[in-house]
């Protein structure tokens, strides 16, 4: 019996060491320095937590885009918990590092409205790379052309068409849809309905992203096979292959 009591009390004791500070996002998040803390964006975040890293901040004038999960993962290593009921996304943290310019060199224009921010490439991006939210900030600075994305989520994932600079607005040509096939690849080619699957191996005559039609030349019968990418080194024909075409089709759309 008294053993059954002393694990009970130890029992007890562990639960609070085990169990995470919950902490909130604060109402105004802002970054002062080179990183972005802990304490930067929760209330509650003290002490050595509150020091913890979760990013480099960006340059003063933009905001850091940061990813919710992966805020989530370092507060709970560090001993906070944040239950993140609203489902928040992504986080957009202010830099204010900046320091504050000499009197007579302030241009009128710091007292002029601020126009409305812009998204913008946190690094220069080479042709077919795949932009993250590390990548994304919002300026103050680059002006947005005609039809740019204004939503993060619709912009990361996407693969550069060409070479993007530092500092620049986010435009709606300056992406596409990742090449989840190349020209050249084997690929596998698979047909499913009515529980039956085929699968057989051809060689993809172009690059595609998924949802993209691609011939794909059967080895055995020489004949060009019509199939839709369906991922990495896969395409689909028949009633599936319409199915993943339509996805790809409505999420392009939605961007």
């Amino acid at each position: 019996m008294r053993a059954l009591l002393v694990a009970a009390a130890l029992a007890g004791l562990a639960t609070p060491a085990l169990a995470g500070a919950p902490v909130e996002l604060k109402g105004s998040l802002q970054s002062h320095g080179a990183s972005v803390t802990l304490a930067d964006l929760f209330d509650g975040a003290v002490g050595p937590a509150g020091t913890v890293v979760v990013a480099a901040a960006a340059a003063p004038g933009y905001n850091t885009v940061l990813e919710a999960g992966r805020v989530q993962i370092a507060a709970r290593a560090a001993g906070l918990d944040w239950a993140n009921a609203n489902g928040v996304r992504r986080i957009l943290v202010a830099s204010t590092a900046a320091p504050a310019a000499p009197v007579n060199q302030r241009s009128a224009k710091a007292h002029a409205p601020r126009a409305a921010q812009a998204l913008a490439y946190a690094r220069n991006l080479n042709a077919g790379e795949i932009v993250q939210a590390s990548d994304l900030v919002w300026s103050d600075e680059a002006v947005a052309p005609p039809g740019a994305p204004s939503d993060p989520d619709k912009v990361i994932g996407q693969a550069a068409r060409r070479p993007l600079r530092v500092g620049a607005a986010v435009a709606a040509g300056d992406l596409a849809a990742p090449v989840v096939i190349r020209r050249d690849d084997t690929i596998s080619v698979a047909y499913e309905a009515a529980g039956m699957r085929l699968v057989l191996q051809g060689k993809a005559l172009k690059d595609a992203a998924v949802g993209d039609s691609v011939p794909v030349l059967n080895p055995q019968s020489k004949k060009v096979i019509d199939a839709v990418a369906a991922g990495p080194g896969k395409a689909l024909v028949g009633p599936r292959a319409e199915a993943v075409r339509s996805a790809a089709f409505t999420t392009a759309s939605l961007r």
